[in-house]
């Protein structure tokens, strides 16, 4: 099969945990052809197909540095692959938006992709808990700092975040006495004019943001909790997070066994929960990381159950 993974610049890879290039590793072992572009050279003109410009077919030479040998480029036709597979990290900004139509228009025209577009789109990262009050904690979503100010004299201590943040940027927390909360209500929602995500503070934190995977709707048996460090709140790994790799819990299982099958049929073969003790705090679907954590740690092949829904994706849809 020919598989093209839409991605960050491969030089910028770190190897050693990239989970896109875990997934490209076990793609290749398998003898698929490993294509890879940038959001940038997604092109479409009237007529035509939607086509990655300068995409390169790529082998890997399992050195941990120079990882990967070019071996052709070429304008590649999206609907000429086997796969798409979406991996450009966030933030989910305006070019991510337009990048998600212009792969959109490739499914018009024959292509497979993993995420699906429309399905990027209509799951925005923080808001998607939304739809699953059942497993959230108190929440709020408000432009308005009245509004924060009120969820804040009602549960004492709480986190802000802004909905565009990734690896833990931009979190604040606010405790009992208040303080700063008016500088911090005023640097995210920049005078009322953006969107915040209130929550009450979760202790169970000091435990680790559980990150659990769902795979074509089933759930990877093993979690990564990624554990604050010090003084930090954060538990993101971009953050300074320890990742420890553990079995998921109960109520883990619930959450996930509940989201999965609603999630795949949307068109979504890959998601990331985030748990906070027994409270799900995000979906991620634009690019979850934590497979080769898992792997590493528990010995089981994350990457396989991957590809192995990718292929059975497509066999099905063949």
């Amino acid at each position: 099969m020919i598989l093209l993974f839409v991605a960050d610049p491969l030089e910028s890879f770190k190897t050693y945990k990239d989970t896109t290039f875990s997934m490209m590793r076990e793609a290749a072992r398998r003898g698929h052809q490993i294509w890879a572009c940038e959001p940038q050279d997604l092109v479409w003109h009237s007529g035509g197909r939607v086509v990655a410009r300068n995409a390169r077919a790529i082998t890997l030479t399992g050195d941990a540095k120079a990882w990967f040998n070019v071996v052709g480029t070429a304008e590649l036709a999206l609907a000429e692959t086997d796969a798409i597979v979406m991996r450009k990290d966030p933030p989910f900004d305006s070019e991510y938006f337009y990048a998600t139509h212009l792969l959109g228009q490739a499914e018009r025209e024959g292509a497979r992709v993993f995420n699906k577009p429309a399905a990027l789109r209509d799951h925005p990262e923080k808001l998607a808990i939304l739809e699953f009050p059942q497993f959230i904690g108190p929440t709020l979503v408000t432009r308005s700092d009245a509004a924060i100010r009120a969820f804040h004299a009602e549960h004492q201590d709480i986190i802000l975040k802004p909905l565009d943040g990734m690896g833990g940027m931009g979190i604040f927390r606010v405790g009992p006495d208040g303080m700063n909360l008016g500088s911090i209500i005023e640097t995210l929602n920049k005078g009322g004019a953006e969107t915040v995500m209130v929550q009450r503070y979760l202790p169970a934190i000091k435990d680790g943001d559980k990150r659990v995977l769902l795979i074509g709707g089933q759930v990877v048996p093993f979690c990564l909790a990624r554990i604050p460090q010090g003084s930090e709140i954060r538990g993101n790994l971009a953050a300074g997070g320890k990742g420890v790799a553990q079995p998921i819990s109960a109520r883990d299982r619930e959450i996930a066994e509940t989201l999965g099958p609603i999630l795949a049929a949307r068109g979504l073969l890959l998601v990331g929960l985030d748990v906070i003790g027994d409270s799900l705090t995000e979906i991620n679907v634009t690019s979850p990381t934590g497979f080769q954590e898992i792997s590493h740690q528990t010995g089981f092949d994350v990457p396989k159950m991957f590809v192995d829904a990718l292929e059975a994706a497509l066999n099905q849809a063949g």
